[in-house]
């Protein structure tokens, strides 16, 4: 094995280290601890206590007593991990490992130290690969943990469990084991104490070589994400999210393109997997103008030539509301409504026209909903948007004034021919308007 990193520290550098007191934190700690006499680093603990086990608390008091006998400055944090993990409809997993990475980060950015070093070794980064190719996924799954990401630094995973086991076992440094380690249901453990022992029957340096092939593809993605980052430039930030033409991803070699995809999904602040990815580009090459793909955080759409990444839900449409005589809002809408006489022309413009005199409902489009335009034929307001290439997430916030159960105009497009009144005769003079940032627009 290549052993401990410690050109990933720089001289005089600031670390803090994340200290469960198990074998391997603790051979980290010590490494650290060499790194600290010869290269001038400031060594710090942080231990988080989950609260999980009966045990915690011993685990918790055996790291502070060690780091005082070193002379290491300790903290530590108790949360419930469990109560996280309901309310956010988490794995116990998944919340333990962000409340803790959220207390070493805390910890390190309220101390002033740069780094933070986790213990995971080649035996923790075989693991990883292996139940990433299990549970499917893509280049950036095989290339394992990566050695440093942001201010977090791995210099063990060059480093075996038996190189670790044999160092503690020379320096006579002790740690404690947590039992959950052998606890079957978890699926790591399963990979770490079944498969990966079945594999090194096969191969004893089975371990270090899928560490090796996890380093050499990390090398290859990184050069593809490089060569991917100009097609995600194109996107735009847009109010809804993040917008980029289609064609950019649904045209581009696919590994790129995928690529460019995860870059717009962090952009936009959304998740998603492999999978995920994979339907954005059918979706991004395909020729559906309204496609839409959930994820986690928001959806993913096609409008029209656009592939528009949006988090949060659709919006909801406004609820429908009787037209007033005055200023009438409606959403981002402005509808002024007044009694008059109807001019010799009663239709101006899709957004000033004069219907006849009846009671009106402002409302989203409803299936089934139809209108005649002009000298155009009758159309169903559905098509006669698509037509207008209105987004479908848009189309239940453009208002439809209904009479009874009949469209009598739509937002944008004009008024209902038969709805019109006549040159001479009472009628309601309709003046439409979106707002945008506070002022009235006709668009």
């Amino acid at each position: 094995m290549g052993g401990f990193r410690f050109d990933l520290i720089p001289p005089g550098g600031g670390v803090l280290c994340a200290l469960s007191g198990g074998a391997d934190s603790m051979y980290l700690l010590c490494r650290l601890l060499e790194g600290r006499e010869k290269y001038g680093w400031t060594v710090y603990a942080g231990h988080f206590n989950h609260g999980l086990r009966p045990t915690a608390r011993r685990d918790e008091d055996f790291a502070r007593d060690w780091c005082g006998k070193q002379n290491v400055p300790f903290y530590t944090c108790r949360d419930n991990v469990g109560e996280y993990a309901w309310r956010e409809k988490l794995s116990v997993e998944e919340a333990g490992r962000i409340l803790r990475y959220a207390f070493l980060e805390e910890t390190a950015r309220r101390e002033g130290l740069d780094l933070i070093a986790t213990g995971h070794h080649a035996g923790d980064n075989a693991e990883t690969v292996l139940m990433n190719l299990i549970r499917g996924c893509g280049l950036k799954g095989l290339a394992g943990i990566p050695e440093r990401r942001g201010n977090i630094v791995r210099p063990m995973l060059e480093v075996s469990r038996s190189e670790i086991e044999a160092y503690l076992e020379a320096k006579g440094v002790p740690h404690v084991e947590d039992e959950t380690n052998t606890d079957l249901a978890y699926a790591r453990n399963k990979v770490r104490r079944r498969l990966l022992p079945l594999l090194e029957e096969l191969n004893p340096q089975a371990a270090a070589h899928i560490a090796a092939a996890a380093r050499r593809l990390r090398e290859d993605e990184e050069e593809l994400s490089r060569q991917a980052a100009p097609l995600a430039e194109q996107g735009l930030d847009i109010p809804t999210g993040v917008a980029i033409p289609a064609r950019v991803l649904g045209e581009a070699p696919r590994p790129l393109a995928l690529r460019a995809c995860s870059m717009l999904l962090e952009r936009a602040e959304l998740g998603g997997g492999a999978a995920h990815l994979e339907k954005i580009l059918s979706i991004a090459a395909g020729d559906d103008p309204s496609a839409r793909l959930d994820v986690p955080g928001g959806s993913v759409r096609r409008q029209y030539d656009l592939l528009v990444f949006s988090p949060g839900p659709d919006p909801e449409p406004p609820a429908p509301a009787e037209l007033a005589e005055g200023e009438n809002r409606w959403g981002s809408w402005v509808i002024a409504c007044c009694q008059a006489v109807c001019p010799e022309k009663a239709y101006l413009s899709p957004w000033e026209f004069y219907l006849r005199p009846d009671r009106y409902l402002v409302r989203p489009r409803r299936e089934g909903d139809k209108i005649t335009l002009g000298k155009r034929p009758e159309k169903t307001v559905k098509k006669l948007m698509i037509e207008g290439r209105v987004p479908a997430r848009r189309r239940g916030l453009v208002p439809v004034l209904a009479a009874g159960e009949r469209a009598a105009a739509v937002g944008g497009f004009g008024p209902e021919k038969a709805c019109l009144a006549e040159p001479g005769a009472p009628a309601l003079h309709i003046i439409l308007k979106v707002e945008e940032n506070g002022s009235c627009t006709k668009t």
